[in-house]
């Protein structure tokens, strides 16, 4: 390419071409040690350094010597394994031994013929052997370490998991929480020292199609079982400290239940649950007037929760509540409960009650809910306001009866929670609602409906008049008459 200062010159050009005259060069006139185009070119020996540049001309880079481009490169092996003195010697390499064709083909910069020669020339067969021998052991090297590490991997991945072998022995309570997997089930069991990995149980896990069946509870294992065991011994009900609530129990019942998988004495959670009501979780709504027979009634919702001997009773109950405040949440109470016609989502959970107890069946709980809002209306004349439930009258004299006695003297038994006595909703809850309850309370049926009486196993008659629900209550008698004879 020219250079900017001087378009007659350009670089690569042979050393008697880079001289030539140039008008608008200031060094025109002669120079020092400057040879006649005519004259021999004393810089063409082997030996010789180039010839002086004048300022503005020289190149980037001196030109190098002869033999400069070998020195920047390690200096060849001289022995014949290294050289190919032997046979494998190119013949071709002779060309090395001639200067003047070397020292051309660098002067032209790889633009003459020569160097193309010189560049196309094929390696030393033996430069190409050592370079191939050095790489190869390189990369067998490279290789070994990669089947090393990937064997490591492999075994890390998919090898088979530390595991103990037979039943274990001693004794350690585990609990397991709502919703946990398999692996989070294996990490648990390995940090209580029941397995000796995750991955054992697991594995042990997945070739045990009964294992779907592993629920969340308290279970006493025995440490350091193999995984296989410790997935049969959580399959085995006497391994589990599960307490099943069922729907509809009242708080009394449960505090009783309590106490015996805790192995306390009797009255122990009821007492705890009546001293520390406040400090278990409830929500800031389910606060009651001050005839509300218990506080916790309606919040230890029915589900399956871990008990076992020297766990705390306020522990049991604060799952309780806590799962309660979830499902209440989840069916949102709070904001569907003026939409019902309702002061607060506490009367909802009350409703939910009701239905709870009153329903015989979950296909008639929709029914029964709306029979209890009809009667809530300010504008009943069937029953003007009153509910009149047999499950209130059973709750606050703490039983249970079918028969709680004639309608004129239930009328007398006065107490805040009788709905034979007081017109509208009890203070609070009387018992525990599940879900089916809770949701035939948020979504009513539509009807007239006043009354309802369950005059089969099978058969809830729904009435609108009195008189017609005079005649399924005859029907009820009949059948019930019947059965005892």
């Amino acid at each position: 390419m020219p250079h900017p200062a001087d378009p007659g010159i350009a670089y690569g050009a042979a050393p008697g071409d880079r001289y030539a005259a140039n008008p608008a060069d200031t060094y025109s006139g002669p120079v020092p040690g400057y040879q006649d185009p005519g004259e021999a070119d004393h810089y063409a020996t082997p030996d010789a350094y180039p010839p002086p540049q004048p300022p503005g001309r020289r190149p980037a880079e001196p030109e190098a010597r002869e033999g400069a481009w070998d020195a920047e490169a390690p200096e060849e092996e001289k022995h014949p394994f290294f050289t190919g003195d032997g046979e494998d010697r190119d013949d071709s390499a002779a060309d090395d031994d001639d200067p003047a064709a070397s020292r051309t083909s660098r002067r032209r910069g790889g633009d003459g013929a020569g160097d193309g020669e010189r560049r196309g020339r094929p390696k030393k067969k033996s430069r190409n052997g050592c370079a191939c021998l050095v790489v190869s052991a390189v990369l067998l090297s490279g290789l070994g370490g990669v089947s090393y590490f990937g064997y490591q991997f492999w075994q890390g991945q998919f090898g088979s998991a530390p595991d103990y072998s037979g039943a274990g022995s001693g004794s350690v309570v585990v609990e397991i929480p709502q919703g946990a997997g398999l692996a989070e089930i294996g990490r648990i069991l390995k940090q209580q020292g029941v397995v000796k990995s995750s991955g054992a149980f697991v594995s042990a896990a997945n070739s045990n199609q009964r294992a779907k069946g592993i629920q969340a509870g308290v279970y006493t294992l025995a440490k350091e079982m193999s995984g296989a065991n410790a997935v049969k011994a959580m399959l085995d009900p006497r391994s589990s400290s599960n307490m099943i609530i069922p729907e509809g129990k009242r708080n009394a019942e449960i505090y009783a239940l309590i106490d015996k998988r805790l192995s306390l004495k009797a009255g122990t959670t009821a007492t705890t649950a009546k001293e520390q009501s406040g400090k278990l979780g409830l929500p800031a709504w389910a606060k009651g007037g001050p005839d509300i027979q218990d506080p916790l009634e309606g919040f230890l919702f029915p589900a399956s929760y871990p008990a076992a001997k020297g766990m705390k009773p306020e522990a049991v109950l604060k799952k309780m509540v806590a799962r309660a405040n979830e499902e209440y949440t989840k069916a949102d109470v709070v904001g569907k409960a003026a939409g019902l016609g309702l002061k607060n989502p506490l009367q909802l959970v009350t409703v939910a009650s009701l239905v709870q107890a009153e329903g015989k069946y979950k296909e008639d709980f929709d029914k029964v809910a709306r029979v209890v809002y009809n009667r809530l209306k300010p504008d009943n004349t069937e029953t003007n306001g009153l509910l009149d439930f047999d499950s209130t009258v059973n709750y606050a004299r703490g039983e249970s009866k079918l028969a709680i006695g004639s309608v004129n003297k239930v009328r007398k038994f006065k107490h805040p929670y009788n709905t034979y006595s007081i017109t509208g909703l009890p203070p609070g809850p009387i018992g525990n609602p599940g879900t089916a309850a809770i949701n035939s309370t948020l979504n009513p049926a539509e009807g007239d409906w006043y009354y309802f009486v369950s005059v089969t196993e099978d058969e809830t008659v729904f009435s609108v008049t009195n008189e017609d629900h005079e005649r399924a209550r005859q029907r009820y008698l009949d059948e019930l008459k019947k059965n005892q004879e």
